[in-house]
């Protein structure tokens, strides 16, 4: 059962002040986690660039990439540590800050100068360290605010879309980039989307009285009531099934340059056109949010990505571009409904820790996924690496039972 928005609206400040309706406090919500959401996905800017890098200059293989992409963002599984250093250590906002403006000081790095790749690695892994701050921050306003007022897929829907079109951006720009450009230059252009979002932080402080959280417990005693609570292992436990499934995105990647023979700006097109259906998957999300039957949907995705997965046997010119404009729109709407299940199973009071715990197990599972597809790769080869994550995407499906 979803449940009730709070009937009366909070308060900011004092009592004398005038009570903050609902649509008011969410629509700051909106703009905040629209930029945050949106500078993660300009991010990728320089993906494609740094790719062909690696690929073409340094002659890297699809399993060192996929082995490099996972120590990137390994940050991104201690995320309760960065909840529960955010919730106990300055404000949300305050952190955003401090994560931009370290963003901004490493990118003029990786934009100026040419670095060996273990510190251009070392660099890589700071930066997303710094997202994830970024991330955790926003998406503890959103949990509390989202259940406050029955709001929590609505807000994440608003998130997605922000990054879909931001993958817009990045679609045809990062192609560009990387065709004329180079790397480096991606780096460079991402500074004036840090700027926007630090106004934009600036003024959502400006416009809430944000308070830091009053509990004054111990990480290992936050820890302690999330991992004894039997309901929320059991999300865990849930969570990193459904997301693990041997990876097997970047040999495709490769197919596309090598065997199609696709150019860098086409393959940035196809990217965008995928987005643009996901958006439209994030905006159906955002309308039947509220009304969907989440349980059920939970089966109905498992097969799906079973589905999806094992139709990546026939990779054709033309197929690939299929696969990207269904399975964009598809994934976008099952993606967002996760996120939206786990954001409403958090433990009030730590929604901030929980939902961040819920996220690194995901990402930890994603983190798995490359690894394992990396390692399996050349001992079995592309056909059966797709059979084994195709069965794979069954191993939650006796768990969602046990889900209330």
């Amino acid at each position: 059962m979803l449940p009730k928005p709070n009937s009366e609206a909070p308060y900011q400040g004092s009592a004398e002040r005038i009570p903050i309706q609902p649509r008011d406090k969410l629509f700051w919500v909106f703009v905040l986690s629209s930029c945050i959401y949106f500078v993660q996905g300009i991010e990728g800017l320089p993906a494609q660039g740094l790719f062909y890098y690696m690929k073409e200059t340094l002659h890297f293989s699809p399993e060192k990439i996929m082995v490099l992409n996972s120590l990137i963002i390994a940050a991104w599984i201690i995320k309760p540590v960065i909840g529960y250093i955010i919730d106990n250590f300055l404000r949300k906002s305050a952190w955003i800050f401090i994560a931009l403006g370290l963003d901004m000081a490493l990118i003029l790095i990786l934009g100026t100068w040419g670095l060996p790749i273990v510190i251009l690695v070392a660099i890589l892994i700071i930066n997303s360290t710094n997202a994830a701050f970024r991330d955790v921050a926003v998406d503890g306003i959103m949990c509390v605010e989202g259940k406050r007022y029955n709001a929590t897929g609505k807000i994440q829907s608003v998130q997605w879309i922000s990054i879909s079109v931001s993958g817009l951006i990045t679609g045809i720009g990062g192609g560009y980039v990387a065709q004329y450009w180079g790397y480096k230059m991606g780096f460079l252009c991402l500074m004036p989307f840090y700027i926007i979002t630090a106004i934009a932080t600036y003024c959502y402080k400006k416009s809430n009285s944000e308070e830091k959280n009053p509990s004054q417990n111990t990480l290992f005693a936050d820890l302690k009531k999330l991992f004894v609570n039997q309901r929320l292992l059991i999300l865990c436990l849930f969570i990193f099934l459904y997301k693990y499934s041997p990876s097997f995105g970047t040999p495709l990647f490769f197919i596309q340059r090598d065997v199609f023979k696709w150019g860098k700006i086409w393959i940035g097109a196809l990217g965008t056109i995928g987005t643009v259906f996901q958006i439209c998957g994030a905006v159906l999300y955002y309308k039947c949010s509220q009304k969907i039957n989440l349980k059920r949907w939970l089966y109905i995705s498992v097969f799906l990505g079973a589905a999806t997965s094992m139709s990546y046997l026939y990779y054709t010119p033309v197929t690939a571009i299929v696969y990207d404009v269904i399975y964009g729109f598809l994934g976008m709407f099952i993606y967002v409904m996760i996120l939206d299940f786990m954001a409403r199973n958090t433990l009030k009071g730590l929604e901030t820790t929980s939902f961040a715990l819920l996220c690194s197990v995901s990402n930890l599972a994603l983190i798995t996924s490359d690894l394992s597809g990396a390692f399996l790769l050349p001992k079995i080869g592309l056909h059966w690496l797709i059979i084994i994550s195709s069965v794979t995407s069954f191993l939650c499906l006796p768990l969602i039972k046990k889900i209330e």
